[in-house]
């Protein structure tokens, strides 16, 4: 398996630590606000190529944080008259509720950064003490220069950050600083109301990337297999993770550096944000649309890849998906009867080949596209073999257990999948399916016509096999 490692821009042989066990750390939401499914596509792909790991047999051991506590966070409390930590739990419910909704396993942890303040104490006093870091007026500030390392991770050239961050410095922080982009580790309490913990600076509260150096660390270990995020957090924030892990630490912080690409909108494919007013949130699309394919949609494209969102992309999704959801209720109609069975070698080859395949792709830095090519080039001789006069019962059983395991990496849950279409008219379908059968058992073809056309207008399509007549909605 080969993972791109965004620190040495290149695919790398992928060797977990512990050998079986894997240790991934992937930046959480500021929960200030419902999620928009531009941050949502970090959780699905990271939530995807976890599902491939414990597929292919390791054991994860899965950490996402929650920041509840920053700037947004504190203008958010204010602007709605709350605090800070009833904002936070609003939206934490929120998001798990929403997570849920897209099938995104539950994390092994989820710390929060208000309930690790002394750990992160602890971390800063650590830093200060090894020359890495100085208090300046309750201010603690990292000195980014004595890094030797700083800026590799995002490819920058610290002498430009330097010029740079001079430009837009206010004055008051310049003169609390030693140099311009030095980052704060924790910040003083600016006015009595303001939500602080004390510390031997004085009250106040951490910076937001001294919060992920800490927990990842204090749940994970010294070093860690794999470090994710979206593209946005390679600089300055998991650039200055690093910085601070392994100057506390001595130590490789991290093995490999994943990030996933940006959701876009629109002609011009402009990346989706809050901060541009152009973001859609999971809650409220999840109104409007199956939660199924939404997370379709989101982990059928590479993670290093973009995704444009458009209502015509999920249109395509949500067809790709029926493709699969169809084939599987053939499939389980068909093994239903009682006729012979004949060994189909073609079929028991084409699905050997197709996990062959399926697995290449995905051990390829998690080439989903390829990987679910390689599963829709299947479906064609799935359904021929349904439609046969003798099906192959054991092949189907092996089809049906492959695409529940194959599909289940993306998230989608075949029996959901295949049961979505239950109504509360079912029993009216029912009895107009019964009512065509006697037509048709009658030869009065003209009322089966009819029949079938009213079932039509009620959105489903009726189907005559030689196992009997089946139905299912459009």
């Amino acid at each position: 398996m080969k993972i791109y490692n965004t620190l040495t821009k290149t695919k790398e042989e992928f060797k977990p630590i512990t050998p079986g066990n894997i240790t991934m750390y992937v930046c959480g939401p500021t929960v200030y606000n419902y999620i928009h499914i531009g941050n949502a596509r970090s959780v699905i792909a990271f939530d995807t190529i976890r599902r491939y790991l414990e597929f292919k047999g390791f054991k994860v051991n899965y950490v996402s944080n929650f920041t509840d506590v920053d700037d947004k966070m504190i203008a958010e409390a204010q602007a709605e008259h709350v605090t800070v930590p009833d904002l936070a739990e609003r939206y934490i419910k929120a998001y798990r509720e929403d997570i849920e909704a897209l099938n995104v396993e539950q994390a092994t942890k989820n710390p929060r950064a208000t309930h690790e303040i002394s750990a992160i104490i602890k971390f800063i006093q650590k830093l200060i003490a090894k020359g890495f870091a100085y208090e300046s007026d309750g201010d603690v500030y990292y000195h980014t220069k004595k890094f030797k390392n700083y800026g590799q991770l995002s490819s920058q050239n610290v002498a430009e950050l330097e010029e740079g961050a001079s430009k837009h410095i206010n004055v008051e922080e310049q003169k609390r600083k030693e140099d311009p982009i030095d980052f704060a580790l924790w910040k003083r309490q600016k006015e009595p109301d303001e939500i602080a913990w004390d510390s031997p600076w004085g009250k106040g509260r951490p910076g937001w990337h001294i919060e992920c150096s800490v927990m990842a660390t204090k749940y994970l270990g010294d070093t860690i297999d794999i470090h994710g995020g979206g593209q946005d957090l390679e600089f300055p924030h998991h650039e200055n993770e690093i910085a601070q892990s392994e100057a506390a630490t001595g130590k490789k912080f991290v093995h490999y550096w994943m990030h996933n690409g940006f959701v876009t909108v629109g002609t011009s494919q402009e990346k989706m944000s809050k901060s541009l007013h152009n973001f859609v949130t999971v809650h409220d699309l999840l109104q409007k649309i199956d939660p199924q394919v939404l997370r379709f949609f989101m982990a059928s494209v590479q993670y290093r890849r973009q995704i444009n969102y458009s209502s015509d992309n999920l249109k395509q999704a949500q067809v790709i998906l029926q493709r699969f959801k169809n084939t599987l209720i053939n499939v389980a109609y068909r093994l239903k009867d009682n006729s012979e069975s004949q060994t189909s070698i073609d079929l028991t080859a084409a699905i050997k080949e197709t996990e062959q395949k399926f697995i290449s792709a995905m051990d390829d830095d998690f080439n989903v596209q390829n990987a679910l090519s390689a599963i829709y080039d299947l479906l064609p001789k799935i359904n021929d073999n349904v439609n046969a006069k003798n099906s192959d019962k054991n092949a189907l059983k092996q089809v049906q257990k492959n695409l529940t395991k194959w599909l289940a990496i993306f998230g989608i849950d075949t029996e959901k999948l295949t049961t979505s279409d239950k109504q509360n008219d079912d029993s009216q379908v029912e009895k107009l399916i019964q009512e065509r059968e006697e037509a048709r058992k009658n030869k009065d073809w003209a009322k089966s016509d009819a029949l079938r056309d009213e079932l039509k207008q009620m959105g489903v399509i009726v189907e005559d096999t030689p196992q009997g007549t089946r139905w299912l909605r459009e």
